[in-house]
């Protein structure tokens, strides 16, 4: 059901010079996600000049987006690439439940709940 899906969008500018370790920290990242039940998405671009990604993470409900934060992604590698940028917006579309919203606010994140759409 597509308003239990809940979505992060983060945008990030890398820091001169940091480019080679923010992909390394970014690949352990999704290393460590793809074992994380619940995880429809976990998608990273670039910019053509490298100097701004974008992370897209897709998850079936709130349950798998708490297991995600309480799991040694955001625990031990988001501190990890966090030096290494700056984050421009983060983003949540969908409910993400009551303790990721406040980790969440703490990182400024913005939230948006469900309202209506189609998904084909």
């Amino acid at each position: 059901m597509l308003k239990n899906i809940v979505r992060l969008s983060v945008e990030a500018t890398i820091h001169d010079g940091a480019l080679e370790a923010f992909e390394a920290a970014a690949k352990a990242m999704i290393t460590a996600t793809e074992t994380e039940p619940g995880t429809l998405g976990y998608e990273w671009f670039f910019s053509a000049d490298q100097k701004q990604c974008r992370l897209l993470e897709t998850y079936v409900d709130a349950d798998a987006v708490q297991a995600h934060f309480a799991g040694p992604v955001v625990l031990d590698l988001l501190p990890k690439i966090v030096p290494l940028c700056t984050m421009d917006r983060f983003e949540i579309y969908g409910d993400p439940g009551p303790q990721v919203s406040a980790i969440a606010g703490a990182f400024g994140a913005r939230i948006f709940t469900y309202w209506s759409g189609l998904n084909r």
